[in-house]
């Protein structure tokens, strides 16, 4: 388990302190893989960096498994570090190694004899899925090969937590999905913790099974993927999980209603239902739902008929289905 506790962190700069982190407490549990999601500033690199104490906080604890990082010796945090791996959106491979040498690297820092690194190299290029890239050089690999050999490169301590700061954001929707296969996939063999740092809510859709929302070094708000996805608490939230999508001012109609979807099956069809079943048609004016797993979160616009009788038929059809909330958005302006 991961626990951060009351965790701050100042930077002093020419134009005097600036706040990066402030008052941030989280707790993650063993094996969970933990979104921690803001837009660019918002701190997560430097909160990340307080985990493995690249970045010494100003004030605050980082406990793993109950052991109070802040207090280590230089030696015992060294050796705690071991246990935490990290890869990073621009892969930092070394060059003039080849990716078998490259997987090897830590090990050879950490004294593992050679014909020994050399085998447990080449079994994480399999687990990886590169084992024929051993002799190749980084520059010879795609931007989605050099993460893999990456991620065996971080495997090869078998640390318990692994840290990827915005380890897709480089990478093209299509790599970034095999990646975010990838890492869920070693979580469940190894059994691993995995923190993805991102601004991208589809990384944290993907694979994340817990979520932060991260903002101008505070944390807003935490939860599982589907509390947060289904009904965002604070207005950095909604930013994140319904950018754009939530505006209401660019349609001119009488009365809305937003709909928030909590987690029921992606695949019925509610405003389709509404008809079919009231014989009540509603105008779409906004949507920003997403399909996490087969299940719908997020939320609708729906402008209501004129006709009263047929509005309020449509708020009894719509406050009586299961994983859905509705509430009426009195505030509408053109």
């Amino acid at each position: 388990m991961i626990e951060l506790k009351h965790l701050s962190k100042t930077f002093q700069t020419a134009e005097g302190p600036f706040q990066a982190l402030e008052d941030v407490s989280l707790t993650i549990s063993t094996g969970d893989i933990f979104g921690i999601v803001g837009m660019s500033g918002a701190g997560k690199s430097t909160l990340v960096r307080c985990i493995n104490l690249l970045e010494r906080p100003t004030s605050g604890q980082v406990l793993i498994d109950g052991e109070d990082m802040t207090a280590l010796s230089p030696a015992q945090l060294r050796q705690k570090r071991r246990s935490i791996s990290m890869i990073f959106q621009q892969f930092n491979l070394l060059m003039q190694r080849t990716c078998l040498k490259n997987v090897c690297f830590p090990m050879e820092i950490a004294g593992v004899p050679k014909a020994q690194a050399r085998q447990r190299a080449l079994e994480l290029l399999e687990t990886v899925g590169l084992p024929d890239k051993a002799g190749a050089y980084p520059a010879q690999l795609s931007g989605g090969q050099k993460q893999r050999i990456a991620i065996a490169r971080a495997l090869a301590s078998d640390p318990k937590v692994l840290l990827c700061d915005e380890a897709t954001s480089a990478l093209d929707p299509t790599t970034t999905r095999s990646i975010l296969k990838l890492i869920q996939d070693i979580n469940r063999r190894l059994g691993l913790t995995v923190i993805v740092i991102t601004h991208e809510m589809a990384v944290v859709e993907e694979i994340c099974s817990h979520v932060a929302i991260l903002d101008h070094g505070r944390m807003m708000e935490t939860g599982t993927v589907e509390e947060v996805f289904s009904n965002p608490k604070t207005e950095a939230g909604r930013r994140l999980v319904y950018p754009e999508g939530a505006r209401i001012d660019r349609f001119p109609v009488a009365g809305v209603v937003r709909v928030a979807f909590n987690g029921g099956s992606s695949y019925e069809p509610l405003i389709a239902s509404l008809a079919i079943d009231c014989g009540v048609k509603v105008n779409i004016l906004g949507a920003d739902t997403r399909n996490v797993g087969g299940k719908a979160f997020g939320s609708m616009l729906l402008g209501l008929p004129e006709d009263k009788d047929e509005a309020a038929k449509a708020m009894d059809y719509l406050r009586a289905q299961r994983d859905v909330t509705v509430e009426e958005v009195p505030d509408y302006h053109d």
